[in-house]
């Protein structure tokens, strides 16, 4: 494709998701379910951070505030902003309706016609109040002047929370932000589901930031170092993590010198152009190859569900093929002149002599023949109902066997088993005795009306026989079921000399050829009766599988998306998809930024203040002063602590090895970690007045 023709980047993403929209997985395939579950959140995804993110890079922040269930979610928000916006309790799931703080400057860029247009917004000041705001599938919009301009944060439901609901819509959440904020205990910090996220996070190279809450005093670097080498394992080495300790509450907030390192980098991703740039970057270019990546498993899903479909329209089409087949070989191969059929044909033609006088040849008995087909004598009525009744039980025979096998062909298949519930098609139709019977008489009509069609091109034979055209009609199913084919014992002779006798009778009115004309014309009318009558079986089958598979669509069309997606992000790249998410990454793991606050070490809450209100930086929100706006503009929210993580006090952890990392001075204190000197660097810039 050239470069012309190359879509941008909004244009390929819309491709792919209306492609994804129109994947269908009706069939229960072992992939369906998960590819289902897949395609969904693909489509959330897009629609909640990826299409919004593209088409407007320079909106707020979204960072979700995720983790286990008790973490401390809920109380950590509120202690970054200075007042209870979210539910904190003991009682679980806490985090019912998630809430999302910005600054009011910022209220279009959380609106629900930009991220998160699945989930409506729900106000303080709107509320209707009949509204549960537990009930229903929303956001809790606050906006707080705290919150630093550019900044959003989202408080998710637990990742492992009792309820699935609260589970799914957490996943859902954090596939929307733009940076994740995960939260865990010193107690629960190895439990599974969490580390399954953040394998995801490390995948889609999300800007990450782990806070480990709760940690006994005297316990952090022990427990740090643990958790940087889970961390450093699994792919994520620098990510930076805020050791939170086990502290009291003051009026259910945490101190502030515990959420500073925290607010710090909340901070930079607000202020620092650098920082958010890197931040947005990698998570986007991540997330968009990413769904290009897992879309192709949906494809691979959706050609599963043409394979199923073609298989159990094949099962159903064997079963009746097979039926078919069965009765065209037993009403040709001698199995139709037994018993009944056999004897009523000896009542016409009088065979016992025939037989008795087989060794001087079969013109009288012919004679005799010609005198029952002539009228002079009459033929058998009984021999009609007895040919009737022996072709409708084979034709009914097959049909039963055709359904029991089609039947359990789908029984055992994953996708077959669920479409026969509360179905009984494991028997032939309740009615199909009636239409066999109907068509078997049918086609004896046929039959005669070969003869006489026959007759007709003949005037002395049709002059001859002019009441005889039951007794030639009978003779010629005879010759239709002539073959002695499985035949035993005895019943060769006396079938084989029957049929000769009727073969013989009519050739000598039609001649050889017509008369093999005829049979196979009678025949191939019967086989045509038949087939249809099957065909109204299988088609019972086809009733179910039919309007499931017309939803099915090819998978070619979704890997197509997927790939001009690949193709336009290195287009806008500018030849890589992921270089920036590669310079915020490289050597830090998902969530590093190579100068940012927190870079590769494990920052602690230090106790001292980095920066004082009487150095020229405005205080934490709250006490009446300006936030540190970078451009200078007053009314930039700041969080509350931001500043005190930036202090040299505190002891850091190299995350990457999990070995200590504390550093003297030249005056002989401690500097602290990379974390403190990128902090104090970035502190030092917001004083001079500039951002970055």
């Amino acid at each position: 494709m050239s470069t012309s023709e190359t879509p941008t980047l909004v244009d390929a993403l819309l491709g792919l998701r209306d492609a994804l929209a129109g994947v269908a997985l009706p069939l229960a395939t072992p992939p369906a379910a998960p590819a289902e579950a897949e395609r969904r959140r693909l489509l959330d995804q897009l629609d909640d951070h990826l299409l919004p993110r593209v088409r407007d890079p320079d909106a707020a922040t979204l960072v979700v505030v995720g983790g286990s269930t008790g973490a401390g979610k809920s109380t950590l928000l509120n202690s970054l902003l200075g007042a209870h916006v979210s539910t904190a309790g003991v009682l679980r799931p806490t985090t019912r309706s998630p809430v999302l703080v910005h600054h009011p400057d910022d209220t279009a860029d959380v609106d629900v016609s930009r991220v998160l247009p699945g989930l409506a917004r729900l106000r303080p000041d709107v509320r209707r109040p009949d509204e549960d705001a537990d009930a229903v599938r929303a956001l809790r919009a606050v906006a707080s002047t705290t919150l630093p301009r550019g900044l959003a944060l989202l408080d998710a439901p637990d990742v492992d929370s009792v309820e699935e609901e609260n589970r799914t819509l957490a996943v859902q959440l954090l596939g929307a932000a733009d940076a994740w904020l995960f939260v865990t205990t010193a107690a629960r910090y190895a439990d599974a589901v969490p580390w399954e996220l953040l394998a995801e996070a490390q995948r889609r190279r999300t800007h990450l930031g782990l806070v480990l809450d709760r940690v006994d005093v005297g316990a952090e670097r022990a427990v740090a170092a643990d958790l940087g080498r889970m961390l450093a394992e699994r792919g994520l080495a620098g990510t930076p993590v805020f050791v939170v300790r086990e502290s009291v509450l003051e009026d259910g907030l945490l101190p502030e010198t515990e959420v500073g390192p925290v607010a710090d980098w909340l901070m930079a991703l607000a202020l620092d152009p650098d920082v958010r740039a890197r931040a947005v970057e990698a998570t986007r270019d991540g997330a968009v190859l990413d769904v290009a990546q897992r879309s192709r498993g949906v494809a691979d899903a959706a050609d599963d569900q043409r394979a199923a479909a073609d298989r159990l329209r094949a099962a159903v089409a064997a079963s009746y093929a097979a039926a078919r087949e069965r009765v065209a070989e037993q009403t040709s191969d001698g199995t139709m002149l037994r018993g009944e059929v056999l004897a009523r044909w000896q009542d016409v033609v009088g065979t016992g002599e025939w037989f008795r006088r087989l060794e001087q040849g079969v013109s009288r008995a012919r004679d005799r023949l010609a005198e029952a087909v002539t009228g002079r004598r009459a033929a058998d009525p009984g021999l009609a109902q007895a040919v009737g009744h022996g072709v409708a039980a084979i034709v009914l025979d097959a049909a039963e066997d055709a359904a029991a096998r089609a039947h359990a062909d789908w029984h055992h298949d994953p996708a077959g088993a669920p479409l026969l519930q509360g179905l009984a098609l494991s028997r032939a139709s309740a009615d199909l005795r009636v239409r066999v019977e109907e068509q078997v008489r049918e086609w004896q009509g046929d039959v005669l009306d070969l003869v006489r069609g026959e007759g007709a091109g003949r005037r002395s034979a049709a002059r001859a026989l002019s009441f005889g055209v039951n007794g030639l009609g009978a003779a010629l199913m005879v010759a239709v079921f002539a073959s002695t084919g499985g035949l035993t014992g005895a019943e060769v002779g006396i079938v084989g000399g029957t049929a000769l006798l009727a073969q013989r009778l009519l050739e000598a009115v039609f001649g050889d050829e017509a008369v093999r004309r005829l049979t196979r014309s009678a025949h191939e009318r019967l086989d045509a009766r038949v087939g249809a009558l099957l065909d109204a079986e299988a088609a019972r089958f086809s009733a179910v599988l039919e309007p499931l598979a017309a939803r099915v669509v090819d998978g070619g069309a979704l890997r197509s998306r997927a790939a001009l997606v690949e193709v336009a992000a290195r287009r806008a790249a500018g030849g890589g998809v992921g270089e920036a998410a590669g310079r915020a990454t490289a050597g830090t793991g998902a969530g590093g930024a190579a100068d940012g606050p927190g870079t590769g070490s494990t920052v602690e809450g230090s106790g001292t203040l980095g920066l004082s209100k009487g150095d020229g930086t405005a205080g934490p929100a709250g006490d009446g002063a300006a936030g540190p706006a970078g451009d200078g503009a007053a009314g930039t929210g700041r969080l509350r602590g931001a500043g005190l993580g930036a202090a040299g006090g505190a002891a850091g952890v190299d995350v990457g090895s999990g070995r200590h990392a504390r550093r003297r001075g030249e005056d002989g204190g401690d500097t602290g970690d990379d974390t403190g000197r990128g902090l104090r660097a970035w502190w030092a810039r917001v004083r001079r007045g500039g951002r970055s």
